[in-house]
């Protein structure tokens, strides 16, 4: 523990807490400062302008990071026939239908993202109370209800991010890993803030994007000047 906070305390002299930084320069500073024994997740989280208590306000959707997470997905897809075959050829962890709907309502959820063909959609809309919470539940929106199941499965293999903002109008995910070069983190978060960007909703009104803050796993965040996160 003492070593953990020495390590912190290191890392915050490093950061000026009061500075707006550019994102190469964020992005240096985020790696410096990370010095966990893992390869930490870099983070970026979004301050956003809307009130998603409010439908007409609420934003979510997907991205393909373009260098990944540097993390691998387990995914599970609800399928039958030719389209479970598809989801196990395409690399999907877990396949089935009533016995992986009864492997879940029993309390075993072992994978990260959910995919279903539409067929399967009255089995798993059983689910909703436990698949919800988790941010598992398949959804049409973000492409996991879909009867390309091959296409869905290698995006989450290859780095999709989802991201859906929460009740205080923050918006966050994973970019990358602090091994990553810094063009790669610095281009995966200009990707997500695109998506974020495109994903503006009709009753968002004045200043979309307030704020925007990067960090990694173990240590200190810094705040980001909005002009140098758009590509």
């Amino acid at each position: 523990m003492a070593k953990q906070g020495k390590r912190l305390k290191a890392a915050l002299s490093a950061i000026d807490r009061d500075k707006f930084y550019d994102l190469d320069e964020a992005v240096a500073s985020i790696k410096g400062a990370s010095k966990a024994k893992f390869d930490e997740t870099i983070e970026v989280a979004l301050s956003l302008g809307v009130d998603p208590r409010h439908a007409d306000q609420m934003v979510r959707g997907t991205v393909n990071l373009p260098h990944g997470t540097g993390k691998t997905l387990k995914v599970a897809v609800f399928a039958r026939g030719d389209k479970a075959e598809e989801a196990k050829a395409a690399g999907a962890d877990i396949v089935g239908a009533e016995d992986l709907a009864e492997t879940i309502q029993g309390g075993t959820i072992d994978f990260d993202r959910c995919i279903a063909t539409p067929d399967m959609m009255a089995l798993v809309g059983r689910l909703g109370r436990v698949l919800g919470p988790r941010g598992l539940m398949p959804n049409p929106k973000l492409g996991t209800v879909t009867p390309n199941v091959r296409e869905a499965v290698e995006a989450a293999k290859g780095g999709q991010v989802q991201f859906r903002v929460e009740k205080a109008g923050i918006v966050h995910a994973g970019v990358g890993k602090a091994s990553f070069g810094p063009a790669e983190l610095a281009a995966n978060v200009r990707a997500f803030v695109d998506a974020v960007n495109r994903a503006k909703p009709a009753g968002a009104k004045g200043t979309y994007l307030k704020r925007a803050h990067l960090s990694s796993t173990m240590g200190p965040g810094v705040k980001l000047e909005i002009a140098s996160l758009v590509a």
